[in-house]
């Protein structure tokens, strides 16, 4: 008898996760380069900025040190800096109320795998960080969107509530958001952790950005709105303030007790984080504060000088970010997605070129941010202000300019 030659096929979870508009243009970035053509990367928010001293330095006495495994949770010394950080910032948090995870990523993954089951559904506001839609998707969560309003400002409690349903299990806000750096007031963002509480449902508050401000305020934590112990679940990083996404150190807070087990239980399935980044991260929490305000300082100087270089460009219109390190750009162009393939491919001005993140990823809504880009603030002001020339020239350029 015969075997059959059908090969076995991957996964319908894996195949309901869109590719990633970060990086999905890499390998036309990499041909570009080998063509010799430079490539100024606006694409992925990777800091260029240096990460507190302290950060190397615990690197290197780490390299004297066994490679044990850890402890699930994290090693004690993380967890009491996560604990140290929160309150200086006026957030009363206990080591206990703390999961140390592989980044922000895996600490939202976490938390929608312990709070959720297949088939539940938790609501967006669009645009939202692209990988967020993957990451509920493995769950087999359906990530249900909230429509932005116009300009990409803060969606209306209104807006959600008429989104509720049966299956339900939680909102999952960010701010300062990413990728359009919209912030809530404090009582807008206490207006829909408030749904939280009025409908038994998780508050998912993504924090990643806190402290990137370009106001006098700083942005709201749902960890200070009372009565809300029960469902709240903050999403942090040491990748942005502390200018460390290599380390790849995030965190998962909650005062709620059963929250925390079930994380941990998930946790103990990638047994434990590298010891060498868990105790770098400890350096860069205890950074002073004034490294994150001179960190603030370089963005918001960034932010102006692009949004000064941008408002000169014809056709293009720019949503002034409150915060975080992007800024989004709707362009006269058809097609954004293949606009910024073209710049890889088609494009170049004295043997320079720029890559861009489509807007469109940041969507669940079909159609969504077709004509729109996201830029990020990681290059020195220069810099940016000669990105914002090359695609002033792109789009004199570009076949399919529409105004």
């Amino acid at each position: 008898m015969t075997r059959g030659t059908v090969a076995p096929e991957i996964s319908s979870r894996v195949r309901s996760i869109p590719p990633s508009p970060i990086r999905g243009l890499a390998p036309l970035a990499e041909a570009a380069k080998a063509r010799g053509i430079h490539v100024i990367h606006l694409n992925i928010g990777q800091p260029d900025l240096p990460p507190p001293p302290g950060v190397a330095a615990a690197l290197a006495a780490a390299a004297t040190q066994p490679l044990v495994y850890t402890a699930s949770q994290g090693i004690p010394q993380l967890l009491d800096a996560w604990a140290r950080y929160y309150e200086r910032i006026g957030l009363a948090i206990s080591p206990e109320q703390v999961v140390a995870t592989g980044g922000a990523s895996e600490a939202l993954s976490l938390a929608v795998l312990a709070t959720t089951d297949p088939g539940d559904r938790i609501l967006v506001p669009e645009p939202f960080y692209a990988p967020y839609y993957g990451i509920l998707a493995a769950a087999g969560v359906e990530l249900v969107p909230i429509p932005a309003p116009e300009r990409y400002g803060p969606v209306t409690p209104r807006a959600i509530q008429e989104r509720l349903g049966p299956r339900t299990r939680g909102i999952l806000l960010c701010s300062p958001a990413n990728p359009t750096g919209t912030l809530y007031e404090r009582d807008q963002f206490a207006a829909i952790a408030e749904l939280a509480r009025e409908h038994g449902l998780f508050f998912y508050s993504d924090e990643t950005y806190r402290e990137l401000v370009f106001r006098d305020s700083r942005a709201a934590s749902a960890l200070e709105i009372p009565g809300l112990e029960q469902h709240v679940i903050v999403i942090d990083s040491v990748s942005k303030r502390f200018n460390a996404c290599g380390l790849r150190i995030g965190a998962l807070i909650s005062r709620n007790p059963d929250v925390i087990t079930a994380a941990v239980s998930l946790a103990e399935l990638r047994l434990s984080l590298p010891l060498p980044a868990q105790l770098a991260a400890v350096a860069a929490l205890e950074a002073p504060a004034t490294y994150v305000a001179e960190v603030v300082t370089t963005y918001r100087r960034r932010r102006d000088a692009a949004l000064a270089a941008l408002a000169r460009l014809p056709g293009v219109h720019v949503v002034p970010p409150d915060g975080a390190l992007y800024l989004v750009a709707e362009l006269p162009v058809d097609d954004a997605e293949r606009f910024a393939a073209w710049l890889l491919t088609d494009f170049t001005h004295h043997g320079e070129t720029v890559m861009l993140a489509p807007l469109s990823g940041f969507f669940a809504t079909p159609g969504a941010g077709r004509n729109a880009v996201r830029l990020a603030l990681v290059q020195p002001e220069p810099v940016l202000e000669h990105a914002a020339e090359l695609l002033g020239e792109a789009l004199a350029r570009y076949p399919g300019r529409t105004t």
